[in-house]
């Protein structure tokens, strides 16, 4: 049912944006969001024959309890079968879908220190390492799009896209305000000190999936900062683009050349967008489901890792797990798995 909700959804929308291209004869965006609604249709109409089968199997259960006649036996048995038949294909079809929507997908992470100065710098390194180390791990493909370090080590932002078989299902819920509770290296007096850093997942839209016309962008070349010698300061390799009707504004300068670097300001301004327009749809339609609070409240702090306790404990679940340095070693299965089980189902 969830994925006829959301599959309902983005018919519904694909249909407006449909519209929409049409009024400004856009052809080719129609092309392209026509033959996705196409497939989005197909899949619908299984759900459809998928319940009709069975009510249809209901009612010739109630003809096989009620009927005497033999001839009329058989035939309602074999009608039956036919039909159970029919109903197992449609749900391998429809189980195929479910499998092969998260197939392969990319997500951009965004991770940012929050309060706690440096050792909240560390820390969203220390998050920074986990998930390379847990993508590592699941065999996915790493691209670091922007990485800004501070001096001790820490990193005062770090953005990066992981590609690989549900990529997308298997972070979704990282989303949100990590805490840490810990005595700092520097700190002389045993205090503990608590820091926090935000992690954002965005899903990287596909082509066609979010429009981008360019008279909306604003791209300005600057020179680069930061390490690198002589090299950042002769040529204006970093790139910030604006987006002018959200104001949302992306800055990339990690890579060498300037293409590069417009590359990846464009991957995320267009994942940032999917998401504006994924909890535009959720407020409009699907306001009453518990889902939303965890998609559309990224503030909320939704773990902790204690490290004088040796423990993670992740708040929306209300569990706990230990070995705070195999968690942070791209160990995140076990908490992953849980997050899916429970929320899932929210």
């Amino acid at each position: 049912m969830e994925d006829l909700d959301y599959l309902t959804s983005q018919y519904n929308q694909l249909t407006k944006e449909i519209e929409e291209a049409q009024k400004k004869e856009d052809w080719v965006r129609v092309g392209e969001l026509i033959k996705k609604r196409g497939e989005i249709e197909k899949i619908l109409q299984k759900y459809t024959e998928l319940q009709e089968i069975r009510k249809k199997i209901e009612e010739t259960e109630e003809i096989l309890k009620k009927e005497t006649n033999k001839e009329l036996l058989e035939l309602a048995k074999k009608e039956k079968e036919d039909l159970q038949q029919r109903l197992q294909i449609l749900k391998k079809e429809l189980q195929s879908f479910a499998q092969d929507k998260e197939k392969t997908e990319s997500v951009i992470v965004e991770i940012r220190p929050g309060v706690g100065g440096e050792e909240a710098a560390l820390f969203a390194q220390d998050l920074f390492s986990m998930y390379l180390k847990y993508a590592n791990k699941k065999g996915w493909k790493v691209k670091i799009l922007e990485t800004k370090k501070t001096d001790l080590g820490g990193i005062k932002e770090a953005i990066f896209e992981i590609t690989g078989k549900g990529a997308y299902s298997k972070l979704k819920y990282e989303g949100g305000v990590h805490r840490v509770q810990r005595i700092p290296e520097t700190e002389k007096s045993g205090r503990i000190h608590t820091s926090t850093a935000s992690v954002v997942v965005l899903k990287k839209p596909k082509k066609a999936e979010i429009h981008i016309d360019p008279k909306d962008l604003k791209i300005e070349t600057f020179r680069a900062s930061g390490p690198g010698g002589q090299y950042v300061n002769r040529r204006e390799s970093a790139v910030r683009i604006t987006h002018i009707p959200t104001s949302i504004v992306v800055a990339c300068q990690s890579e060498r050349t300037q293409a590069q670097n417009r590359e990846n300001a464009l991957a995320i301004l267009q994942a940032r967008l999917l998401k504006m327009q994924e909890e535009q749809q959720l407020k409009e339609i699907q306001q009453t489901r518990k889902s939303q609070i965890g998609k559309m409240e990224r503030s909320e702090k939704i773990r902790t890792y204690n490290f004088p306790q040796d423990r993670v404990t992740d708040h929306r679940v209300k569990k706990t797990w230990h070995n705070i340095e195999e968690i942070l070693g791209g160990e995140l299965d076990p908490i992953v798995e849980e997050l899916e089980k429970t929320l899932n189902k929210s």
